[in-house]
Order: C-alpha cells, then sequence, then structure tokens
C-alpha cells in the first residue's frame, strides 16, 4: 500500500496502479527507457495491472519479467472497460495512468488520475479527467515513488 496525506486535499490509500500501454508506457509498442526499473519498484508496494488495446501486439511480451496483471481490452467501448476493470480493483484505492480518449473514465473515476503529454500526444478528454498532468511517463511515476512531489503537487 502506498499512502499520502495531502493537506486541503484527501488522505490517498493507494493498493493498485493502472496503467494504459500504447503512448503510456510506449511508444509504437516499445517501453519506454527507465519505465521498467521504475515499475519494479513501484510493484513492491503496490499492484501494478496494464490495460491494453495492444496496438502493435507487442504488450505482453515487453512486460515479460514485470510483476503486473496484463488485461487485454477488447474492441467496442473500450473506455468503459477500462472504468469497468477500475471498479473491480477498487477506484477508492487505484490510480491510474493514461494519455488516451479511451482511459478518460479510468482517470477521472480513480483515486489518483495522471494523464500525460509524451510524443503519442493526449486526448483533450483524458487531460480534462485528470487529476495531474505530466509531460513523461518517468515523471508520473516517480510521483509515486517519491510521493512529496505528489503532496506538493496536490496540496490544497
Amino acid at each position: 500500500m502506498l499512502s499520502v496525506n495531502i493537506p486541503g486535499y484527501v488522505k490517498i490509500d493507494l493498493a493498485h496502479l493502472l496503467l494504459d500501454y500504447n503512448g503510456t508506457l510506449a511508444l509504437d509498442g516499445e517501453i519506454l527507457d527507465g519505465v521498467l526499473s521504475r515499475l519494479q519498484k513501484l510493484s513492491t508496494k503496490i499492484e501494478i495491472h496494464v490495460l491494453t488495446a495492444d496496438t502493435f501486439g507487442r504488450a505482453k511480451d515487453r512486460l515479460a519479467g514485470l510483476e503486473c496483471r496484463f488485461h487485454l481490452i477488447q474492441e467496442g467501448d473500450q473506455a468503459r472497460a477500462k472504468a469497468d476493470y477500475l471498479q473491480k480493483t477498487g477506484a477508492m484505492n487505484s490510480a491510474a495512468v493514461g494519455n488516451g480518449r479511451n482511459d478518460r473514465l479510468m482517470l477521472e473515476q480513480a483515486c489518483l488520475g495522471i494523464a500525460l503529454i509524451q510524443e503519442e500526444g493526449a486526448a483533450l478528454a483524458a487531460l480534462s479527467a485528470a487529476d495531474v498532468l505530466c509531460r513523461d511517463i518517468n515523471h508520473a511515476l516517480d510521483l509515486l515513488l517519491h510521493p512529496l512531489r505528489l503532496k506538493a503537487t496536490l496540496r490544497g
């Protein structure tokens, strides 16, 4: 469990981290530098979940060796599918990170939603649904590895 008491905001107790793959952890199907080592550190404190439509078909292979739950999102209402998965983990004990339009509900409903603007860009719906905006996945993961940064960002 990862806990952060944020003055003037809320106390966050996180047991789960839900992550989009393409545009968030990866670019063109390849995991970005620094991501796996950060996720390995976080996996000792919080359960990692990767939710993806797997556009490039490489996600499961690229995540091999990382302790995480992998969930392939099927065609259809992917935003709803991600939000439904979040509800099963417990939205009030989950953080979510994503950049796409199909991440918007997950970002909005999670206890902590972090949107990213990286090389793939970001959907405006995802940005407006999030609590925090980062320009790099490693910065987002570092907010969880170094919770005082998160406290400084969100305090009231």
